[in-house]
């Protein structure tokens, strides 16, 4: 069997699908390793880091011949038609691949005849949390979202009491205790602030204190979705928790804002009028701004004024930390090729329910009802 992993291409995609000390684990599972040259350059793993793991490296020149007779292909975000449709047929590609945004390498990999395993779509069930890579990409984009946070804001995080007089830690709100929520809580904590929390899960209660953080309850029913997610609110209901969350972003120096529902635009948290009511200085964080954004007016990949308030967009923020999160984007990837690894083989067993659920294209056929609709409308 044989793995590759091209450089990506995408601008400002600065991960690697496999760094070298992940290279011998797939040896060991029965795997030739090749690796495009300059694919970890980002990540800061050097083409000689790979050949001394037992990798093998591949020219530009060389690429079309190497996807051409590559059994896996693992890349972060997923191959375009160019390189999607020069897979040999049961080839497996595996990467991020978002059913409708990326219907191009969809359409690749169908004409190729090859299969598409997407991170985006893996099943959030337990023998399924060492392959979730959305999870581990979370951590860090939690993780950075704090750090962002704290160099922005024109003051301290922590408590500090000097002869010159005390100064009180700064107050941060997290909006959306999912991984990256929790993640940006336990930071903001380590660097000193005063943290309190909302979700629309009143199970997240217990995570939230667990960080040391206070847990506001607003007088709402619950959202619990499936799998753990939150669910869609009506409008009515969104503009109810606008109006309690109010005092709340108006007291706090930060709001960091991290909520998602999946196949869907990212919830409105706050708008406009309520980052108004900030203190001149504070700092919001939209981590969900590429998929629409938290909060009101934010711009996925810049730093906008409202009024007095800095509110920076987040893109591509897993990449602005690329050796961890390739690291551990790695590790999704090497287990989830595992599972599908049977007698020295690669077999897609659509029996498996995780097998099931992430191949969006299985030997040609697209399988996921809004990728067919993105790619049917694109003929």
């Amino acid at each position: 069997m044989r793995i590759l992993i091209p450089a990506e291409v995408r601008p400002g995609e600065h991960r690697v699908a496999m760094v070298p000390s992940v290279v011998r684990k797939f040896t060991q599972i029965g795997f030739d390793v090749a690796v495009q040259s300059g694919a970890g350059r980002h990540a800061f793993a050097s083409d000689q880091e790979y050949l001394d793991a037992g990798a093998e490296i591949v020219s530009d020149e060389s690429m079309a011949d190497a996807l051409a007779t590559a059994d896996v292909v693992a890349s972060v975000r997923g191959l375009d038609y160019a390189r999607a449709s020069r897979l040999k047929k049961g080839a497996v590609a595996v990467s991020f691949l978002a059913a409708v945004a990326d219907a191009d390498t969809v359409r690749g990999l169908r004409d190729a005849g090859a299969t598409g395993l997407s991170f985006d779509f893996l099943p959030r069930i337990s023998r399924a949390q060492s392959m979730d890579a959305l999870t581990s990409q979370a951590l860090v984009t939690g993780y950075r979202a704090a750090l962002v946070a704290a160099d922005r804001l024109p003051s301290f995080f922590p408590l500090f009491m000097t002869a010159a007089g005390t100064i009180q830690p700064a107050k941060v709100l997290v909006l959306g205790a999912g991984v990256a929520g929790l993640q940006a809580i336990a930071t903001a904590k380590r660097l000193g602030a005063k943290v309190s929390a909302y979700d629309v899960r009143p199970a997240s209660a217990d995570e939230v204190k667990s960080m040391g953080a206070t847990f506001i309850t607003l007088d709402l029913e619950a959202l619990e979705g499936s799998g753990g997610y939150a669910r869609e609110m009506t409008e009515e209901r969104a503009n109810q928790q606008r109006d309690l969350l109010t005092p709340h972003i108006t007291a706090a120096d930060v709001v960091i804002t991290t909520a998602a529902v999946p196949g869907r635009t990212a919830p409105v948290l706050v708008t406009r009028a309520m980052v108004e009511t900030m203190k001149p200085g504070s700092v919001v964080v939209d981590l969900a701004s590429e998929t629409g954004g938290n909060v009101e007016g934010s711009v996925s990949g810049e730093v906008i004024q409202i009024g007095e308030v800095s509110v920076w967009g987040a893109k591509d923020v897993a990449s602005e930390m690329p050796v961890h999160a390739s690291q551990l984007y790695a590790m999704n990837v090497l287990n989830l090729i595992a599972l599908a690894v049977k007698d020295g083989e690669i077999v897609v067993d659509l029996e498996d329910e995780v097998l099931d659920g992430c191949a969006i294209v299985c030997n040609g056929e697209i399988r996921n009802e809004f990728a067919r609709e993105a790619v049917q409308g694109g003929a």
